[in-house]
């Protein structure tokens, strides 16, 4: 085995199995935090054992392994083994008798049980993501477009708050469900948005993720069918997984949206999607509500996916529903891409204009997101040179490889 590679493919294990190791852990130590320090043990133990003598067979198992004997020493260092001994004896008892489980899935147990009441939204949502997602704090950050060290006192604060209060790893009944949903729905929608446009690394996607937020949103659907949102988001992310194989190239290159096959669009994923918004909005109006932001973003996302080409796409009502998006939900990012919508709509002048106030205001500093968008405007209008050193500036700030590498050839090529 090449030691240099086992780096590579705990972190990729990790990425692929780590909220599972860390549910199972959470669930026999019935500690959260101690279940994601135990884990983070073995992985560091992983690192050494396995450059001697090879990556086991099943890694992931080996890693819960030896999580559960960093557990059982930490109890031993703190003088509660033989409390915990007997609940985990009573758990033994409790598991032979056949019960009714609501939360049927170690994943969505743990992300429910994280994104519990006595934390804010904001500390639910980036502890959840940092223990569920396996995401780390940049990442994070991000995806909050807050500074990372926001968002490290932001999961300090929440594991200390949870300790205080003494919280255990208990799954909520579903009478518990309704205060904790608004923050799983936006773990899911997060880790999911991680998945389809990577922060860092040199993958520009992340299938793994995307898929393991797709099918925890799946699920919790089926848990919550009188739900509006949490339909209209798995229709949300079905309509944009649908384009996963179009949007990388040969090497891994991004495609954009306007330069993708759509022949190899998942057209049956497409058409789920279909069928979720359509039963979103048919709870919405049963129950007397307007369509939610999850709603808004899936109604956009199939006005791409059903488009035949991209010079066919209905821009007009993409900037009506960014509209009704940026009401319900403003933010910078809604803005942003209301913009794109405008440019494309009624051309790039108008366009620049919205980007130009976002600019002014200091919105998403820091960020490679709006002087991408504005070289993009500004190329369109002829400013060659300004647009060059707008791409050149977005290249500076992005944090992904292959988006780094897009703008790069945008701007050399101007």
């Amino acid at each position: 085995m090449d030691q240099a590679a086992v780096p590579g493919r705990l972190d990729a294990l990790w990425r692929i199995e780590g909220a599972r190791i860390v549910a199972a852990l959470a669930r026999v130590t019935g500690d959260v935090g101690l279940a994601e320090d135990a884990a983070q043990d073995a992985v560091a133990e992983a690192l050494a054992a396995w450059s001697r003598t090879g990556i086991p067979r099943n890694p992931g198992a080996w890693i819960t392994a030896v999580a559960k004997r960093r557990a059982i020493d930490r109890w031993r260092r703190t003088e509660l083994l033989q409390d915990r001994y007997q609940e985990l004896a009573r758990g033994a008892q409790d598991e032979a008798a056949p019960e009714w489980n609501p939360l049927p899935d170690d994943v969505l147990r743990l992300l429910f049980t994280a994104c519990h009441p006595v934390l804010s939204t904001e500390a639910q949502v980036a502890l959840t993501l940092r223990v569920v997602g396996s995401l780390r704090t940049d990442e994070i950050a991000r995806l909050f477009l807050v500074p990372a060290a926001t968002v490290q006192q932001r999961i300090v604060r929440a594991r200390k708050t949870l300790a205080a209060a003494r919280v255990p790893f208990e799954p909520p009944e579903p009478n518990e469900w309704t205060p904790r949903l608004r923050g799983v729905l936006h773990v899911i929608y997060l880790m999911f948005t991680e998945g389809y446009a990577a922060t860092s690394g040199e993958s520009w996607t992340r299938p793994d993720l995307a898929a393991e937020a797709l099918r925890i949103g799946r699920i919790l659907a089926g848990l919550v069918p009188r739900v509006p949102e949490a339909h209209a988001l798995v229709a949300l992310m079905e309509f944009s997984a649908s384009r996963f194989a179009a949007r990388t190239g040969p090497g891994g290159a991004p495609v954009l949206l306007a330069d993708q096959d759509r022949t190899r669009w998942d057209r049956a994923q497409i058409e789920r999607g279909r069928e979720r918004l359509a039963r979103a909005d048919a709870l919405s109006k049963e129950l007397g509500r307007a369509r939610g932001s999850y709603a808004l973003q899936a109604a956009i996302a199939q006005c791409h996916a059903t488009a035949v080409r991209a010079d066919a796409t209905d821009w007009p009502r993409i900037v009506l529903l960014y509209e009704a998006l940026g009401r319900l939900s403003p933010g910078p990012v809604v803005e942003l891409n209301r913009a794109v919508a405008v440019s494309m709509a009624t051309g790039p002048e108008a366009a620049l204009a919205v980007v130009n106030r976002l600019a002014d205001e200091g919105a998403l500093r820091g960020s490679h997101l709006l002087p991408s968008v504005r070289a993009e405007l500004l190329a369109r209008l002829g400013r060659t040179g300004e647009a060059r050193a707008e791409f050149s500036a977005a290249a500076a700030l992005a944090r992904n490889l292959r988006e780094r590498e897009v703008l790069e050839r945008r701007a050399a090529g101007l």
